[in-house]
């Protein structure tokens, strides 16, 4: 026993700490799955891969693992679209991928991608999901476009609230995310003492998803709702490793559009994720590149296995934080505890409504929506919020691999015309040339406000323009200067002298 604890001196912590994170994991592997358009065992195939493979890798110590409901509705389009047997083999690409680019230290660039692009793209995701889900919490089938989605929800939910067994629907998936907001009200202490006191931090240990879940699935069964519930087919029957024919489908260019967008979405997820999950504690940094590998690792796998791809999750790990875990070993337990009941338990899921899960998914779609930040940014970066809000648009009104491009592009845009700081200052002494100073950054972004304000030079005067004072003349620039010192200087006007260095 001592040397068990000398071996493991943090073991009492990472063990409550994993049955903690095994309980928030639960309905969150379940839902995401049932929400893509899965069997509801591949999302715990998904977080049983989190912790048992991902868990034992380095990278970062305590952030978990498993699917995500930001890649909800990425999975789902590409189910759609290629059907099941592919999304494996699309699963087992990215991985491949996220591979190389940690064996090429490419990890940490991924924290040079604009917060503003992130955010937007969770936004998006948060916006599409909100509107997929409200329709499985009515009982009905949502319209395949994100835009459709979301227009036409007015309509289906008047004529919801005009069916019996629709309106319960929806009310247990209202009463699911009542359960959700009024868990994380609840005060932490009580004034009680002893054993009440104990009670109490028992029972506000339990995570408010867990709580809703099981809530709900009473009152469905006590009551005879009409509510449609879990489809099991058993863990097995649910692993379908891709085929030859699923392989087959990367001869087309179809496919590799979805594959670097798993890519993009779960790397940058899993990274601004370990960022975040650093600043819960003090122990050892994340190392970006192997953490990026842990992730490509544990994606190959799910993608032999045909599941969902994961991304760390930062709900499961700040619950993980928050639980007193020290080090991996609470990862792969909570692995090994979602290994036990799909094993042991699979029977339970049949009895979770599906509007319970749709109503959980609601719930994170909204803080999937970053409405502290925009609100913030709006007062001191408005062009930031400008991106956000493009490439949340973006991805509902297109797709969400199109979306992120937009929003990656606008980034660089915005960034070119920050950077692009010119001033074209006038010196008129009434006799000799006009003197023009241009000092700052000239690139093209700029290139119309110039050519503007020389344009309103005298013509019937000769002009010096001097140049030594830009930090960077891009070659777009110093043609278009060439081309207008040669048109102003004409036989009838005065000719113009570029004062610059030599290029």
């Amino acid at each position: 026993m001592k040397t068990a604890i000398s071996r493991f001196p943090f073991l009492r912590q990472d063990f409550t700490a994993s049955l903690v994170v095994f309980l928030v994991a639960l309905p969150l592997c379940v839902g995401v799955a049932v929400a893509s358009g899965v069997p509801a065992e591949l999302g715990l195939v998904t977080g049983i891969v989190g912790g048992l493979v991902t868990g034992f890798l380095p990278g970062s110590s305590l952030q978990v693992s498993g699917p995500a409901a930001g890649l909800t509705v990425l999975v789902f389009e590409a189910v759609r679209e290629f059907g099941l047997p592919v999304l494996g083999v699309i699963v087992l690409c990215a991985g491949l991928l996220q591979l190389a680019m940690g064996a090429l230290r490419l990890g940490r660039w991924f924290r040079a991608i604009s917060v503003s692009v992130v955010e937007g793209m969770l936004a998006g995701i948060g916006l599409v999901l909100i509107a997929g889900q409200l329709y499985t919490a009515a009982g009905l089938k949502a319209p395949a476009a994100g835009l459709d989605k979301i227009t036409g929800l007015p309509g289906a939910l008047v004529g919801a609230l005009g069916s019996t067994g629709a309106a319960a629907s929806l009310a247990l998936g209202a009463g699911t995310v009542a359960v959700l907001v009024l868990w994380t009200r609840l005060p932490d202490r009580t004034r009680a003492g002893g054993a009440a006191r104990r009670l109490w931090t028992g029972v506000r240990a339990v995570p408010g998803a867990l709580v809703a879940v099981v809530l709900a699935t009473l009152v469905s069964l006590a009551s005879g709702l009409p509510v449609a519930t879990v489809r099991v087919q058993g863990l097995f029957d649910a692993v379908q490793p891709p085929g030859a024919g699923a392989f087959g489908e990367l001869a087309g260019p179809a496919v590799y559009g979805t594959v670097l967008a798993f890519t993009l979405i779960a790397s940058a997820e899993s990274l601004f994720s370990a960022a975040a999950v650093d600043r819960l504690h003090d122990g050892p940094r994340t190392r970006y590149d192997r953490e990026l590998m842990a992730q490509g690792a544990g994606n190959c796998v799910c993608g032999l296995l045909g599941a969902l791809p994961m991304t760390a999750v930062i709900v499961r790990s700040s619950a993980n934080v928050r639980a007193g875990a020290r080090t991996k070993a609470s990862r792969v337990l909570h692995g090994v505890w979602l290994l036990l009941f799909a094993a042991l338990l699979p029977s339970a899921l049949a009895l979770i409504p599906l509007p319970a899960l749709a109503g959980i998914l609601v719930h994170a779609g909204w803080k999937l929506i970053p409405f502290r930040q925009v609100a913030s940014l709006w007062r001191t970066h408005r062009g930031e919020v400008l991106v956000l809000v493009a490439t949340a648009v973006s991805i509902v009104v297109l797709n969400m691999f199109e979306g992120v491009l937009i929003g990656l592009a606008l980034s660089v845009v915005k960034t070119a015309w920050e950077a692009s700081h010119v001033k074209l200052d006038v010196v008129d002494k009434g006799a000799g040339p006009v003197q023009a100073y241009l000092t700052g950054n000239a690139t093209f972004l700029r290139l119309p406000r110039i050519l503007d304000s020389l344009e309103s030079l005298p013509r019937d005067r000769p002009v010096e323009l001097h140049l030594a004072g830009l930090h960077h003349l891009d070659h777009a620039c110093r043609t278009a200067l060439e081309t207008w010192a040669e048109r102003h200087s004409t036989a009838e006007t005065e000719p113009v002298r570029l004062l610059a260095p030599a290029p």
